[in-house]
């Protein structure tokens, strides 16, 4: 099995395999507004949405993988798994940082919605306490797929995040590169998630079932985080029609990501022939995060 984690473009340089490790970031949000999109107050609503999801989700990525990491005698697909262990360890905890010193500075408590993700990550989708470990096993693969299945959107999130509109709408720069840093490391390490699935248990049925779990799952979980965002807005509710209203004007202005663009992500996840290395470029984002100001402030 291949762990070179490179994406092939006939026009993109191709880094070669690449060596995943965390980064340590510094950033400032005391100046940042809860609508850090001038004149789209849905479109960052919806963005910063993710800071309440992905501490948890990233915590359960990593203590799967911890869970999974002895198991794996394949040394180089283990050293790809510590280097995506160490960059989503650095995810939640910079995520985390942000639900406090960004959402809450600007009024919006997130304490009730992190404790239905911690009830989520940590008990509906935690280790199986079952006697017998054939049943563990199982348990164990079967959120490895969910979690490949999890991370294909994150690729497709990251590659949209290194290609949207933010700065030509004036963004704020510390949350445009919170993103764009987090997003280019998804989609450095976006094959990693894939081969491990697939040397645990390859099977295009895990692969689909997976999938058909989480997408819906996702959807839920984001229309709900947005909604939570909205209706606590220290600026006003943001009713449901606006929200719909704020979300296409967002997507027609490439700040949001096209429904289109999500459906069609979805079907290439079932194509039999699918790769993760289709999703994105490893140049681009190895690029980003050369000069990301976070990564280059915690540096100096």
């Amino acid at each position: 099995m291949s762990h070179a984690y490179a994406h092939h473009e006939p026009d993109d340089f191709d880094p070669g395999p690449v060596e995943l490790h965390a980064r340590n970031v510094e950033f400032d949000w005391k100046d940042t507004p809860l609508h850090w999109i001038p004149g789209h107050p849905v479109s960052p609503n919806v963005i910063s949405m993710l800071n309440l999801l992905l501490p948890e989700g990233e915590r359960w990525f990593v203590q799967t993988y911890n869970e999974a990491l002895p198991l794996v005698k394949d040394e180089e697909l283990a050293t790809a798994m510590r280097g995506f262990i160490g960059q989503e360890a650095m995810h939640a905890e910079t995520h985390d940082r942000v639900l406090w010193e960004f959402l809450k500075s600007n009024g919006l408590d997130p304490s009730p919605f992190q404790r239905q993700m911690e009830w989520v990550f940590r008990k509906v989708l935690g280790p199986s306490n079952h006697p017998d470990a054939q049943v563990r096993h199982k348990h164990l693969v079967e959120r490895l797929w969910l979690i490949a299945a999890v991370e294909h959107y994150t690729a497709v999130l990251g590659d949209f995040a290194l290609n949207n509109t933010w700065s030509q709408y004036r963004a704020d720069p510390a949350m445009t590169d919170l993103f764009r840093w987090h997003g280019a490391e998804e989609v450095e390490h976006r094959e990693v998630a894939h081969d491990v699935a697939t040397h645990f248990g390859d099977s295009y049925l895990k692969r689909g079932r997976a999938m058909l779990a989480v997408l819906p799952a996702l959807l839920f979980v984001l229309h709900r985080g947005t909604r939570f965002i909205a209706l606590g807005d220290p600026a006003g509710k943001i009713g449901y029609f606006k929200l719909w209203v704020g979300y296409f004007k967002g997507a027609r202005a490439g700040l949001l990501p096209t429904q289109r663009s999500i459906i069609g992500a979805t079907f290439t996840y079932f194509k039999p022939s699918f790769r993760p290395s289709q999703v994105g470029s490893t140049s681009q984002a190895v690029a980003y995060l050369a000069s990301s100001p976070a990564a280059r402030a915690a540096h100096k």
